[in-house]
This record gives C-alpha cells, sequence and structure tokens, in this order.
C-alpha cells in the first residue's frame, strides 16, 4: 500500500516476501527527510514480522531507482561547524544500519546514483534492467564522495568506485558494465528487475529463515571491520571537503541540474 511519505511497502504473506518501493516517480525518486525517517521504521518493523521473510527494494516509474537525497531537503539539515561529525539523514536508510538481517534483493530501473548507493550497498544483491545505469555526481558539485564510495567498495573493484566517483556526472555505468564488475547479478530485459527480484527473494523465503538469516550475517561479518573503521573516517572527509552549500547550489544550476548532462555511456 502506498503513503503519503513516498514509501509504499507491500506485503504476500504467502511467499513470504515483501517489496519496499520509492514511491515518488515525479523526483526520480529522490528521497525527503520524511521518507528517510519511515525508510529506518519500516526496516526495523520487518524484525517483528516472521511472516516476511526476504525483501525486495525498488523505485516506482522505471525512470530512476534513486536519485539521492532531494536537494531542497538536504538544506533542511542543520550542520554542526565540527569537522568531526556530520548530520547525514541517509545513514540510517539501509536494512543492515537498522539491525535487519533478513536478505534484501534491489531491483533496479532507469537510474541509481549517489545516495542510492546507501540501499544498494546494504542489499544483498543486486538485479538491474538492461537500461539501469549507475554514477556518483559528488565530484561535479564540489561534494565528497565518502558514504557511497565506501558502500560501493564492499562490492565493486576499486578502480572501477575510484572512476565511477571521480569522473561524476560525465560518465554513467551501464548495466552491462555493472553486472561484468559484480555489482549487479543479473540483467533482465527493461522492466524485468522487479518480477526477477521478487522471484529470487520468493526462493530465499522459502528456506528456513534462522538458516538464511545466519548466512546473511556471516557474509556481512566478512567484511563489517573494514567497513566500519572507513565509515568512521567519512564526516571528517565530508566536513573538510565539501564546498559550502551555496557554491555547490551554483554549480549545480550552472550545469541546468542535469544530473547526466553530456555523459557517457559504458
Amino acid at each position: 500500500m502506498s503513503a503519503p511519505s513516498g514509501i509504499a511497502v507491500e506485503r504476500d504473506k504467502e511467499s513470504g516476501v515483501a517489496v519496499v518501493t520509492l514511491d515518488r516517480a515525479e523526483k526520480h525518486n529522490a528521497i525527503t527527510l520524511e521518507m528517510a525517517r519511515e525508510l529506518g521504521e519500516v526496516w526495523r518493523g520487518f524484525r517483528y514480522e516472521d511472516e516476511i521473510r526476504a525483501i525486495v527494494v525498488t523505485g516506482a516509474g522505471g525512470r530512476a531507482f534513486c536519485t539521492g537525497i532531494d536537494r531542497t531537503a538536504a538544506t533542511e539539515v542543520p550542520q554542526p561547524s565540527s569537522p568531526y561529525t556530520i548530520d547525514d539523514p541517509l545513514l540510517a536508510i539501509g536494512p543492515k544500519a537498522n539491525d535487519l538481517w533478513k536478505p534484501v534483493v534491489a531491483a533496479v530501473e532507469g537510474m541509481a546514483c549517489g545516495g542510492a548507493f546507501y540501499l544498494l550497498g546494504e542489499a544483498e544483491f543486486v538485479i538491474a534492467g538492461r537500461d539501469a545505469s549507475f554514477f556518483d555526481p559528488h565530484t561535479t558539485y564540489g561534494m565528497v564522495s565518502a558514504f557511497e564510495t565506501i558502500h560501493m567498495a564492499q562490492r565493486m573493484p576499486f578502480g572501477e568506485v575510484a572512476r565511477m566517483a571521480l569522473m561524476g556526472t560525465a560518465e554513467r555505468v551501464s548495466a552491462h558494465r555493472a553486472y561484468e564488475t559484480g555489482l549487479v547479478s543479473e540483467v533482465t530485459e527493461t522492466g524485468g528487475a522487479l518480477a526477477a527480484a521478487r522471484a529470487a527473494a520468493a526462493v530465499v523465503a522459502s528456506y528456513p529463515t534462522e538458516a538464511v538469516q545466519g548466512t546473511v550475517r556471516a557474509l556481512w561479518s566478512t567484511k563489517e571491520a573494514a567497513r566500519a573503521a572507513a565509515l568512521a573516517h567519512a564526516p571528517h572527509l565530508v566536513t573538510l571537503g565539501n564546498l559550502p552549500p551555496e557554491r555547490q547550489a551554483e554549480l549545480f544550476t550552472g550545469r541546468g541540474g542535469g544530473a547526466g548532462t553530456g555523459f557517457r555511456l559504458r
């Protein structure tokens, strides 16, 4: 069912699969502060729903999975003056940040960029439609890509993450290339990612949930220490390296606000 906040949750108790949809297609599913809060509540709530054993996360409309935080929302978050901390409303939008160890499959159609990687980085695996594309616009607009690159460095080769982050809006990673580098586990026909993700989630949900969640927890333990240490550095790098918000806005406006203007797909 749809919610005014922009998050829709559909539960199929027969299969044990829930679908969480970023339901703001007219804004490319950019995340508002209210959506960020509700995502955390949704993930935490699933811990108590024994009939839900696997979850799919996706975006509405087909044009984008998610394009990160809504720029208007970002300006509404006051920041402390200390370079040792940052208030980032996206930090807790993912399932692992909310102590959920039920498996999550991401279904991506269209664009996935910037803050979308908070969600993709905490999914067990990603399925994408053929026309999906991935990119990170931070550096183009004078922002440090810290949390996003840390999440992606857990799933992609170092050089691929570095290229995507440093090239900014000049380049997008195609679904095919994302599959080659391990970010995506399956590429479907355009529009087919959600059905494929549902099918995979239903298979996983049919198995004993204790064994499944234990396997998820074991997998994440292999990289937990390095990930935690890297994320601890991220706030300092962002506060020290970001341009002032007004200068970021100038760069964004100067490029027409187009996150992919003049991009090259590979």
